[in-house]
Parts: structure tokens; C-alpha cells; sequence
């Protein structure tokens, strides 16, 4: 015997459409087990039928929360809503469906249906690396979701109907259907074709669940019931929203902060190591390397700052204004009753956007995000080219920090060891700029009523809230929590630098010590040689005024 487990909200008025669904389940595998918060029902398959019991043995009417799980036969527990996922369609034979321009083959063992098949045939753009995120895919599932479980509470759309369109949505946004959507971003501008590729696996799926034919557009319609309340213009900038939110949120955030304690924590580690500072990459006055790294943590403060600044406009729902922002179709209120709906499901404080027709039309937005992650790419990047730098060496470079050696360097020079963490931060920052650009054009291009470049806006900037999060965090992981000060390389660099003369300037003026700078410099004296040799300061008076450590910061008054 096997179990799994399934999770899925049940209200009392779901349960006729779960119980199709248990039924279903059971009846293509031995047992599954179905726990609740308060007790466990047991769906059992044999040649008489299958049945639905509590584990005391009553029928189960009790309104509640079940989880489906599987359970190998040596008792461990592990999700396995991948593996349904396979079983869903696995069994579906190749079949023929309609759309208004006619009929489509549609390939066996899949749930979509005639307008995602087009645009299979239509876009042959990209291949793999150019797919629609599956973090839109999950967030439109979301959307739809929510439209269903709204109409369902006006008695818009038959209870039964909607909750078979949630429950599948709930497998959608689990990640269970993904093979279902292979759509690319390079479609319409819309995403016309990913909202209806949504529409459709939400409506088979739904129909299997109500124990329908898969492609009858019966008793679940994508178009009628699953797209109810909605157009591409207003759900897939939703869904966009939604996806872009929840990455800067889960991704992005967790990374810069992550880097920012790193650093900062260096910074206190370092408070008391004083180093020469650089400026023009000559020679500056000192300063400590806990404040130089300070300064990055501070960088980082402030990155945290504007990526939290940017989500409020992201906050703002499209959903409601439906063709060009009127809100045709729908019913007064539903805007805002819709986006209280997802805040819910989210658990994020998403409003409905108070004019429509820029949501439609413009995703300044998105611009202004990208435009944030973009400087957080610049951030980035001088950080990891300063740490690069003050770790390069071993003998021949600066030298002054020792990054961890985290695998070998050279395929040809035995022993090498590179900064390979601040290589792939600065390529990423790379990465992040070009993404900037693609949705600075795209978000230039709304015309009329309609942007329609949003697939490829929301994938880059997508793909740049996931680079800057994952590149934040590797680098905090394995270079800057590891980083180690050379203290006898600091102190060798901090003494042999010329611009501790600057501390002169008070005593004796800028031309004198700068005429004692240049002669140390030009006839290789130490500092205090050049300045003792010059008649202005005596080796005492050097010795009272040249003190780096009173040099790295102001005077007391």
C-alpha cells in the first residue's frame, strides 16, 4: 500500500467536487491517505468502488483543510505532487479540439488546447532558455484562482464549476502541471497566448476533476468560465505584478540582506585594522578596513531601501480594468473585491490600481524596479571588483585580504586560486544592466490603450530579481563570510605610502609637504627621511604628527 498527499482547501461546499477528485485518485492506485488537522480520512480503491471515510471509520462531511501525501512502503513521507502531475495526462490520448479559427490536433498526454498548440506552431522562438517563468505561470494561476472563487460568491459561475477551476489551480501554483505550459515569452505582447494556455489547462484539468472529457469545453470553459471577468490586457499584467512582487519579496530581498549582515559583520571584525586608502587607485590617506567595508555594508542598506521602495507600485492590480481599462464585463466593485482576494491568497497587500487605463498601457512600474535593480547592480559591482582587487596577489598584487579558495583556478598553472566569486557577481551585475535595458525599451513602447511588451519586461526583470538575490547570497556564502585580513601587507603598504604627508599640511603647509612627497619619491627616501632631510620637521615632531591612527577620522575639537 502507498499513500499521498494532496493539498487542497475544502469548504463544505467543495466537497462534492473533492470527492470526485478523491474518487479519481483512488481509483488509479491502491490507497491514498488524506490528513486533516483534526483526524485522517482514508480513500481506498478496490473492484467494488472507492470510498471516503474519516479514520474513525464515519463519512466524512466535516468542512476543513487536507493534505494528500505518499507514503513509501517503508513509511517515509515525501511530497510527490510532481509525480501526479505526470499521471493527470498521462493517459490522454491524442484528440482533435476547436477554437474560433477551427480545428487543432492536440499532441497525447497533455492538457492545453488549441491556442496554446498555435502558438507552439506560431512561435518556434528561443527554445528552453526563452519559456515563459514559471513564476507567471503560477502567479496567472493565482489570478484565476481568485476570479472563480469571486463569481462563485455572486452565483456568477456554478459552485461546482469553480471549485473545480480552483482546485486545479491549486496544482498549477504547486508546480505540479508545469510541463503543461511551454509557451515562450516571444508571443503577443499580451501574453494573450500564456493567459489562454492558463485558461485551457485550468479548464481540462477542471473537467477531469468533474469526471468530464478533456477537450469538450464541458462543464468548465476557458474562455467562459475560466477566463470569466478578464482579459489578457488586465490579467497577465496582474500576473506580472504578482510574480515580480513575490521574487523581490522570496528572492531578492533575503539575498541583499543576507550580504548586508556579511559585510557589516566584516566591517566590526576590521574595525581596528588601519590600511592606507586609495583614491584615482594611487595612494590616499588612511583609513580602516572595517570602515571601508562600512562603506560596502552601507551600499547594501541602502539597496535593501530601494528595492523596498519599488514594491508599492507593484502592488497596484490591473485586474478590473478587463479590454482598455474600462472595466467591461465586469460588475461594479469587483475591481477592489478581487484584489483584496489575492492580497489574501498572497498574503501580500495588493490594492487595486487606482486608474486602470495606465495600468493597461504603461509599466512604469516594472521600469522603476528594474531601474532599482540596476542600481544595486552598480552597488554590486564595485563592491566585488574592490574585494577582487584587495585580494589579488598572492605576491604580486595588493594583497592586503585573502579570499577563501574555494576550487582551483588554472586548468595550466598548478596552485592558482581566483576570486571566481567576484567574477560571477560582476557578471551578474552585467547581466542585470542589460536586463535594465531590455525593460527600459519595452516599458517606452506602450502605445494607445496597450503596452504589449510585457512578457519580455516581466522576464528580465524576473530574471534579474533571481540573479541579484542568488548572486548576493553565493557571494556572502563563499567569499565575504571568509574573507581574512593581511596585516603585514596592510601595515607594509600603510608605511610606505607618501600620502601620510597630508597630516603635515597643518604644521608646515601644502607646498612644503608636498615638496617633501615628491623628494622621498623621486630619490627613494622613506617619508620621514625626505621630511627630516628637508630642515622643516624634525624626526620627533614627524614621529608626534605622523600617526596614522589619528588620521582616520576628524580632529576632536
Amino acid at each position: 500500500m502507498f499513500t499521498a498527499f494532496l493539498s487542497c482547501p475544502i469548504t463544505h461546499t467543495r466537497q462534492h467536487s473533492v470527492r470526485r477528485l478523491a474518487s479519481a485518485i483512488a481509483s488509479s492506485s491502491p490507497s491514498y491517505l488524506l490528513t486533516r488537522s483534526t483526524s485522517s480520512v482514508l480513500i481506498s480503491s478496490s473492484p467494488g468502488g472507492s470510498t471516503l471515510r474519516n479514520d474513525d471509520g464515519k463519512h466524512s462531511t466535516k468542512s476543513t483543510s487536507i493534505i494528500l501525501h505518499k507514503k513509501s512502503s517503508f513509511g517515509t513521507v515525501r511530497n510527490i505532487m510532481t509525480d501526479r502531475s505526470k499521471d493527470v495526462a498521462a493517459d490522454l490520448p491524442a484528440r482533435v479540439e476547436s477554437d474560433t479559427m477551427g480545428n487543432m490536433d492536440i499532441p497525447a498526454g497533455v492538457l492545453w488546447g488549441c491556442q496554446t498548440q498555435r502558438s507552439i506552431a506560431n512561435f518556434p522562438i528561443g527554445g528552453l532558455e526563452s519559456r515563459m517563468p514559471l513564476s507567471i505561470v503560477h502567479a496567472m494561476a493565482c489570478v484565476k484562482k481568485c476570479c472563480a472563487k469571486y463569481n462563485k460568491s455572486i452565483d456568477k459561475m456554478p459552485a461546482d464549476v469553480a471549485d473545480s477551476i480552483m482546485a486545479a489551480a491549486d496544482e498549477v501554483m504547486s508546480g505540479s502541471l508545469d510541463r503543461h505550459f511551454p509557451l515562450v515569452i516571444y508571443q503577443t505582447g499580451s501574453g494573450t497566448q500564456t493567459n489562454m494556455n492558463t485558461n485551457e489547462v485550468l479548464s481540462n484539468r477542471a473537467i477531469q476533476i468533474l469526471g468530464g472529457q478533456v477537450g469538450s469545453k464541458t462543464p468548465v470553459h476557458p474562455n467562459d468560465h475560466c477566463n470569466m471577468g478578464q482579459s489578457s490586457n488586465d490579467s497577465f499584467p496582474t500576473a506580472m505584478h504578482i510574480a515580480c512582487a513575490k521574487a523581490l519579496i522570496e528572492i531578492t530581498l533575503p539575498g541583499l540582506k543576507k550580504l548586508e549582515i556579511s559585510l557589516q559583520s566584516k566591517a566590526e571584525e576590521f574595525s581596528d585594522i588601519i590600511k592606507i586608502g586609495r583614491t584615482h587607485c594611487q595612494d590616499a590617506t588612511p583609513l580602516t578596513l572595517g570602515q571601508e567595508f562600512g562603506g560596502y555594508a552601507c551600499q547594501l542598506r541602502y539597496a535593501i531601501g530601494r528595492v523596498e521602495s519599488s514594491l508599492p507600485a507593484l502592488y497596484r492590480l490591473a485586474l478590473g480594468g478587463t479590454a482598455v481599462g474600462t472595466g467591461l464585463n465586469t460588475v461594479q466593485g469587483y475591481d477592489a473585491a478581487i484584489a483584496a482576494i489575492i492580497a489574501e491568497e498572497t498574503g501580500l497587500p495588493f490594492v487595486t490600481a487606482e486608474n486602470k487605463f495606465e495600468a493597461l498601457a504603461a509599466h512604469d512600474s516594472l521600469v522603476e524596479a528594474s531601474g532599482v535593480l540596476n542600481t544595486v547592480a552598480c552597488s554590486l559591482n564595485k563592491i566585488a571588483n574592490d574585494i577582487r582587487l584587495l585580494g589579488s596577489g598572492p605576491r604580486c598584487g595588493l594583497g592586503e585580504i585573502a579570499l577563501p579558495e574555494n576550487e582551483p583556478g588554472s586548468s595550466i598553472m598548478p596552485g592558482k586560486v581566483n576570486p571566481t566569486q567576484c567574477e560571477a557577481l560582476t557578471m551578474i551585475c552585467a547581466q542585470v544592466i542589460g536586463n535594465n535595458a531590455t525593460v527600459s525599451f519595452g516599458g517606452a513602447q506602450g502605445h494607445f490603450e496597450l503596452n504589449v511588451f510585457k512578457p519580455v519586461m516581466a522576464s528580465n526583470l524576473l530574471h534579474s530579481a533571481r540573479l541579484v538575490g542568488d548572486g548576493c547570497a553565493s557571494f556572502a556564502d563563499h567569499c565575504v563570510n571568509g574573507i581574512k585580513p593581511n596585516k603585514e601587507r596592510i601595515d607594509e603598504l600603510l608605511h610606505g605610502s607618501l600620502m601620510l604627508v597630508t597630516a603635515l599640511n597643518p604644521h608646515i603647509g601644502y607646498d612644503r609637504a608636498s615638496q617633501i612627497a615628491k623628494n622621498a619619491h623621486k630619490k627613494g627616501l622613506t617619508l620621514m627621511q625626505s621630511a627630516v632631510d628637508s630642515g622643516h620637521v624634525t624626526e620627533e615632531q614627524f614621529k608626534e604628527w605622523i600617526r596614522p591612527e589619528d588620521m582616520i577620522g576628524p580632529k576632536r575639537a
